[in-house]
């Protein structure tokens, strides 16, 4: 996943900006002397009292959670149709599964990488999953790259994704950044046609594939890999295999059939 400013240190600049604001906005009605002691009592007493920062950070992200996850149900519900059924992506385990889990990933995302084999665990040990992948290459011109080659791979695959899924396990298996050139020695190794996956890497079916996972994408805010897409919420980040199963069993018991 890409990295960000730790989730505190930029509520605390959010929390200090509107302080500052507020405070100054209050102190304007007092006298030079007054708003000085003002401001040192109130210096004084959160040096005395820091917590009460971090209880107000905690307070602020407890809400950014609520409002985010409100955004996300109402983004999932707008384009739950191209989220969960579009004809341009690939589809792995049970395709009539009871949940789907729908992954945003990048093929040199070094979390996507270390998700791989939780995705793979969930889908081996659970045969109602159904399992959704998008490209979305965030990362450079050889994610780019690398994207459009496995979209060209699964229009050569159309019935079952096992070679598609092949494909995916040994891009993920390489070392090093992956681009076109690694992507394409891939396509000769499973076999396929990678004369014709590079023709087809300028086709408007790739065009219009990574348009679309780009615009669903923005639409639900993800701004980085992995993220995984279930009926009704988002989660963020390479979180592990037990994390991802809770979110499966929400979704489950909410249909009631868990």
């Amino acid at each position: 996943m890409k990295r960000y400013l730790r989730p505190l240190a930029v509520a605390l600049i959010v929390l200090a900006t509107a302080a500052v604001s507020t405070v100054n906005l209050a102190l304007a009605q007092f006298s030079p002397a007054q708003r000085g002691e003002i401001e040192k009592i109130i210096r004084d007493y959160l040096l005395r009292n820091p917590e009460i920062l971090q209880e107000v950070v905690q307070e602020m992200e407890k809400r950014q959670a609520v409002a985010d996850a409100e955004k996300h149900r109402d983004a999932i519900k707008k384009h739950a149709e191209a989220l969960f059924n579009s004809k341009r992506q690939v589809v792995l385990g049970n395709p009539q599964g009871d949940v789907t889990m729908v992954e945003f990933f990048d093929y040199n995302c070094g979390f996507c990488r270390k998700a791989l084999t939780d995705k793979l665990e969930l889908v081996r040990a659970d045969p109602k999953l159904r399992l959704v992948l998008k490209e979305f290459p965030v990362l450079g011109e050889g994610s780019t790259q690398a994207a459009q080659v496995a979209v060209a791979v699964r229009m050569q695959d159309k019935t079952s994704g096992k070679k598609y899924l092949e494909f995916h396990q040994k891009m993920f298996a390489s070392r090093g950044q992956v681009d076109k050139t690694r992507a394409l020695a891939v396509v000769r190794e499973i076999g396929f046609d990678a004369a014709r996956a590079e023709r087809d890497m300028n086709s408007d079916e790739v065009r219009l594939t990574l348009e679309e996972d780009f615009k669903l994408a923005e639409a639900l805010g993800i701004n980085g890999t992995p993220t995984y897409v279930f009926d009704g919420h988002v989660v963020v980040g390479a979180v592990g295999v037990e994390k991802l199963r809770e979110a499966i069993n929400t979704v489950r018991c909410g249909k009631a059939t868990c």
